[in-house]
């Protein structure tokens, strides 16, 4: 069972509110995905991640195939009873974990051969293997196996391996079964509009897929050319399939994609900046190590009502994290994990009353979202 129901746009800009509806359960879009790379959000249960606000989650197909392997996940019934997580999950085809292993991996139109990080083994993963791998997992939404460009790329490299991962695309559609997961097919083309435009053409014009998403972004590029590139390719997709953005996920990055009409957003961001201080509020960001929270005892942030933030102290989550406490790592990913669906609440809320463009503004003029320290 899948469905997707575009419910309203914003007549003052591109956002989107929508329904994505699977055998698990239903997402309210624009919604981010917390990243589960190998079957958990790091250092919370799945409860907590549920009552944090977290509709779907992102789970790896490289790293479960590698470890603890799908054929054993598929026997213990499934990625969503192995991880006890019984809302819907995405799983990512690996292909931008491949691309991460360089030397260690050769690609051909055949697929990927590569060397396991884990114990040196070698592996090949085709296009309709990366499927099989999915559908053993079973999640809600797989996605194709696809080539990650590195930036800088030349034009002619870039045309090449989008090629590939159109050819791939169309041999993952051909694969899948009928099985009620969807299949969203991934748009390349690293900075270059030409072939942006080419890869929504190729894989829009014949709707094999149950959404789309931009991929090769926020892999180095300049800001300004990934906002572009989806300022440019997101309002070409169909408005009847989902809009994913891969990868990318500050907060002020996810507000004004929303605005050209992205539709979800996944990025390892709040849960990583967690396990390193650096804390995520409605006014500022918090770097908890600094000096100046010592002897603060305010929380975190007054205006939000995570567990964290309803319970501890800036002195207190100083001291865990000076300390080098697992209970920092907990208490810092609960709070950045409510930070970034409380914005996506905030953020669905001002689509549903036309109000978008006013929100987007007071955002952009009132939080401090960075993420450099």
């Amino acid at each position: 069972m899948y469905r997707f129901e575009l419910l309203k746009k914003d007549p003052a800009s591109g956002a989107r509110l929508g329904k994505i509806q699977t055998a698990h359960g239903d997402v309210n879009t624009p919604a981010f995905m917390p990243v589960a790379t190998q079957g958990t959000v790091k250092s919370l249960v799945p409860e907590t991640v549920r009552d944090l606000g977290a509709q779907m989650v992102l789970a790896n197909t490289y790293h479960l195939y590698l470890r603890p392997g799908h054929e054993i996940i598929r026997r213990l019934g499934g990625l969503h009873r192995f991880m006890n997580w019984s809302s819907p999950i995405l799983t990512d085809s690996g292909g931008f974990q491949v691309y991460s292993l360089g030397t260690l991996r050769k690609v051909s139109d055949e697929g990927v051969v590569f060397k396991s990080h884990i114990d040196g083994s070698n592996h090949n993963i085709s296009p309709e293997v990366a499927v099989e791998i999915q559908e053993a997992l079973g999640s809600d939404i797989m996605m194709c196996l696809d080539e990650c460009t590195a930036y800088p790329v030349s034009f002619k490299e870039a045309e090449k391996s989008l090629a590939l991962t159109e050819g791939w695309a169309r041999r993952s559609s051909a694969r899948k079964t009928n099985n009620g997961q969807a299949l969203f097919g991934i748009i390349q083309g690293s900075v270059y509009p030409e072939l942006r435009l080419r890869a929504v053409e190729a894989l829009t014009k014949d709707g094999a897929f149950d959404g789309y998403a931009l991929g090769g972004l926020s892999v180095g590029e300049p800001k300004e050319d990934m906002l572009g590139i989806t300022a440019l390719a997101a309002p070409l997709l169909p408005d009847d399939r989902p809009r994913y953005l891969m990868g990318v996920g500050t907060p002020s990055d996810i507000v004004t994609c929303v605005g050209y009409g992205i539709d979800l957003f996944d990025c390892v961001i709040p849960t990583r900046s967690a396990r390193h201080g650096l804390l995520f509020t409605n006014q500022q960001k918090v770097v908890i190590k600094h000096a100046r929270y010592r002897d603060d005892d305010s929380p975190l942030d007054a205006s939000c009502d995570c567990y964290t933030c309803r319970n501890y102290s800036r002195a207190y989550l100083r001291h865990l994290y000076m300390a080098g406490e697992i209970l920092a790592m907990v208490l810092n990913t609960v709070h950045n994990v409510r930070y970034f669906m409380r914005l996506m609440e905030r953020i669905r809320e001002a689509v549903a009353k036309e109000e978008f463009a006013q929100f987007k503004k007071y955002f952009s003029e009132n939080s401090d979202t960075s993420i450099s320290r």
